[in-house]
């Protein structure tokens, strides 16, 4: 668990799964260009299901004040390309009344802690080329544009294409260095 300021992440585990479903759902409902899955696909998983994407790789949740005001996940990122021991950020998402205060930040933060703890050399963020709120939050951190580009994945995102953005865990690590 970190703390940055009021702001509180934490690793969720399988049994924390209720709550993990409970805020991806409303993160699909509230920002349903962001992601590639529906809030509909993932409203009709079993707990099976749920507790299976919390065993399979870390999900964060951030909260202030006892309220859940984010997620985020962190993968493997699965790539022929230099980053091939790399972590992967995904599923990133604060609720609309905590954007800009920092929860994103904290996030982003916590899953480039895990991947340095798992010997991770870099973390890639993956962000729509069209968002570009998101590719400054990136750049701000440190994270730069690589020249790895695919299309969106899911039917709503035809045409649309995401950048790999990517952030270096080592003594050199940009601006996340300071928020440790």
């Amino acid at each position: 668990m970190s703390d940055t300021g009021d702001i509180t992440v934490r690793v969720l585990g399988p049994d924390d799964w209720a709550d993990f479903k409970s805020v991806r759902l409303e993160a699909l409902g509230d920002s349903p260009e962001a992601f590639s899955a529906t809030h509909d696909e993932e409203a009709a998983f079993d707990e099976p299901t749920w507790r299976a994407r919390l065993e399979r790789s870390p999900r964060f949740l951030a909260s202030r004040d006892g309220t859940v005001v984010g997620t985020a996940s962190l993968g493997v990122h699965e790539s022929d390309d230099d980053f091939h021991d790399s972590g992967e950020i995904f599923g990133l998402w604060v609720t609309p009344r905590a954007r800009g205060t920092g929860v994103a930040t904290a996030l982003a933060a916590a899953a480039a802690k895990q991947a340095q703890r798992d010997g991770r050399s870099h973390i890639v963020y993956w962000v729509s080329t069209d968002n570009g709120r998101a590719v400054a939050f990136a750049s701000g951190l440190g994270f730069r544009p690589t020249d790895s580009r695919r299309p969106m994945r899911g039917s709503h995102h035809r045409g649309e294409e995401e950048i790999a953005m990517i952030l270096a865990l080592g003594e050199d690590r940009g601006m996340m260095a300071r928020i440790d």
